[in-house]
């Protein structure tokens, strides 16, 4: 049990040889979430009236976007193109 509280918000140095299936459904939440939070933000930012919590809307969604295409790009092997399906 300490040998996991010493472990938590430590980066790892690599990632693993392999991916459990409870890793890849958590991954492909993560991807989810960030689309969503993405589709979310650029509609209220579009029915926002005010300019300045627009653009902010507008920011969250490309760094939400950004997000989405970080995890992507750890997903695939060098000279793989594409998106998960």
């Amino acid at each position: 049990m300490e040998q996991q509280s010493m472990n938590q918000g430590q980066t790892m140095p690599q990632p693993p040889n392999v991916v459990t299936n409870k890793d890849h459904l958590y991954i492909s939440d993560m991807l989810s979430w960030n689309l969503l939070a993405m589709k979310k933000a650029h509609a209220f930012a579009e029915q926002c009236a005010d300019q300045q919590i627009s653009q902010a809307l507008d920011q969250a969604g490309k760094m939400h976007y950004e997000h989405y295409q970080k995890l992507l790009s750890h997903l695939q092997t060098p000279g793989q193109q594409g998106t998960l399906q």
